[in-house]
């Protein structure tokens, strides 16, 4: 049953509001009978790089999607704009809270404190957060991954497919969490084979710099690296992974995508045979997940975590000559046994 609370949330009229919300990012809405009763559902805020980035964002869409079409009810979701501050994000947030939606993601860790200041202000909607574990709310969900897990797998995947012995990692923005995939990704090609060398590198050290919304970026930095011989390049780059993927595709090695099963995204098609795999982390379970939790009337709270032993951190096998390889399917699954086991301690920085 829907909380009272969704239904006197629900403040100033429609039209001031839809002003409201346009003033501080683009929103695409759906409606439902739910809208007679006042009774919202589930709203997300983007990250960087917006809809379409076939990867962190598109990913939370889809969770968006799934409740919307369980629960039968009213979804929002709204894009970034450039140059936003942190306020403009919290007033976002709260523009959402006031017409009613709950729950209310902001996706990526730069909504941390737009989250913490609209949870404050809005005590009866609960919230969440993708990737941020630093919010100490009651009514705030912390919604996080052992991104470093995939990222070993990855590692691994990419060590048994190298013949150069030289593989890439490129980060969108040099910050803690990308940090995570960085040394995820390297820890597991060098438990895999000692000879193997990873070229890491950065795009950007600010995400206002484009470093997760430039595929040209991401391009450039993979033909750096495969004109240093890398032959698997991973990226954890959001829209600026599109970039690496096709500079791959263009050189014949292989890249590693991130976040979703990118050899599925109907964006990249032309370039899937490239795609190795993807170490994905289940943004769209993550989002669900916190929809039926507040459909249920218990929301979830806390830090919330996805890894490896869930099932919210993986890699793809999409690609027939990723799943087919045994020895390559041997190799990560052994791994992926012994990290659940304790055996192996995947580091984060």
């Amino acid at each position: 049953m829907r909380r009272i609370s969704r239904i006197t949330v629900a403040g100033a009229a429609t039209a001031s509001l839809a002003l409201a919300l346009a003033a501080c990012g683009g929103t695409s809405t759906s409606s439902s009978s739910s809208e007679s009763k006042g009774d919202k559902g589930l709203a997300i805020a983007y990250d960087v790089g917006g809809k379409g980035d076939q990867s962190f964002n598109d990913a939370a869409y889809a969770g968006l999607e799934q409740a919307k079409k369980e629960f039968k009810y009213e979804t929002a979701d709204i894009e970034p704009t450039d140059g936003e501050t942190d306020a403009d994000k919290q007033q976002r947030l709260e523009s959402l809270a006031k017409q009613g939606y709950n729950p209310i993601v902001g996706v990526g860790y730069a909504y941390a404190a737009a989250v913490k200041g609209a949870a404050e202000k809005f005590p009866d909607v609960t919230f969440g957060i993708v990737d941020d574990s630093t919010i100490e709310a009651e009514n705030v969900a912390d919604l996080v991954f052992s991104e470093e897990q995939g990222s070993y797998l990855a590692g691994v995947a990419a060590a048994k497919s190298t013949k150069s012995n030289v593989v890439g990692f490129i980060g969108g923005v040099d910050n803690p969490l990308i940090h995570k995939f960085q040394a995820g990704f390297e820890q597991g090609v060098k438990d895999t084979n000692p000879k193997a060398k990873v070229l890491s590198q950065y795009l950007t050290q600010t995400a206002e710099e484009g470093g997760f919304s430039s595929p040209d970026k991401g391009k450039t930095a993979a033909e750096g690296q495969i004109e240093n011989k890398a032959d698997v390049v991973y990226a954890a780059a959001g829209l600026s992974g599109q970039g690496v993927i096709e500079a791959a595709a263009a050189n014949k090695v292989w890249a590693i995508g991130v976040d979703s099963d990118q050899y599925q995204q109907e964006a990249l098609a032309k370039y899937k045979d490239s795609i190795l795999t993807s170490a994905m982390k289940d943004v769209a379970k993550a989002v669900y997940n916190l929809a039926k939790s507040v459909e249920d009337g218990k929301p979830e709270t806390g830090i919330v975590r996805g890894d490896l032993k869930t099932g919210e951190v993986s890699l793809s096998d999409s690609n027939p000559k990723f799943a087919d390889d045994t020895e390559l399917q041997e190799a990560i699954e052994t791994a992926k046994e012994k990290i659940i086991d304790g055996d192996i301690k995947v580091k984060s920085s």
